[in-house]
């Protein structure tokens, strides 16, 4: 039986990746927020890793994202608080280190899955969001950020395989029509991203039919960066 630790489990692609394994033969440990975890304490990772020492896999979905914090300020590049970009450091990518560390150290450890975002690769194209309510540049800092500590640690803790995933967005019941539309004018395939076809490269990475596959950085975006 494979065993998967999913941390961010309890938001859309997580809620989404539980649902598609649950007719597979695949233990899941959820970690998350919502479930009292707190990912940016040291401690308490160790801690959960060491609970979980039998686990193979490492999904790692956590992350702070300005637009899904429900009743966050309208803001824009020029009135941010800078502290609120290390809050992005410290969420984005000293706790994702730390919970890779863990893993590595304490668990029996196979693959690590992260996640960036075409924000990672890309610029955010302005003209898609509103004008006082532009998509946070610590989002933008922190996931360039994932693909380098994704690649660094694919050479440093091999044969744990490393690699990163970068998703296109992701459709919600809540995001406005002309944001759609101005979104899919930019993807190939003319739409946005379904949470659960992401299953299929996740589902392989987090198995032995990937035992080549380290340090990969892998576009699931619709052709969005092609672009």
């Amino acid at each position: 039986m494979r065993k998967i630790i999913i941390t961010g489990s309890e938001g859309i692609i997580g809620s989404s990746l539980i649902n598609e394994f649950k007719d597979k033969d695949v233990q899941i440990a959820c970690f998350d927020k919502d479930l009292g975890h707190d990912l940016s304490n040291e401690k308490e990772v160790i801690d959960l890793m060491k609970d979980h020492e039998d686990y193979q896999y490492l999904i790692n979905l956590f992350a702070l994202n300005d637009h899904v914090i429900k009743g966050k300020n309208k803001s824009n590049l020029f009135d941010i608080d800078l502290d609120s970009i290390t809050d992005y450091c410290n969420i984005n990518l000293v706790s994702l280190f730390s919970v890779c560390r863990a893993f590595a150290k304490f668990c029996n450890a196979t693959s690590i899955v992260n996640f960036s975002s075409l924000y990672g690769v890309l610029s955010p194209k302005k003209y898609i969001y509103d004008k006082n309510n532009e998509k946070h540049i610590g989002y933008t800092i922190t996931k360039h950020g994932v693909i380098g500590l994704s690649r660094h640690l694919s050479t440093h803790i091999s044969p744990i395989r490393v690699n990163c995933i970068v998703p296109g967005g992701v459709e919600t019941i809540d995001q406005s029509e002309d944001f759609k539309l101005k979104y899919n004018k930019n993807v190939p395939l003319g739409r946005m991203l379904k949470a659960n076809e992401l299953f299929g490269i996740i589902n392989l990475l987090c198995s032995d039919k990937s035992s080549y596959i380290n340090g990969s950085i892998i576009n699931v975006d619709g052709g969005w960066t092609s672009w």
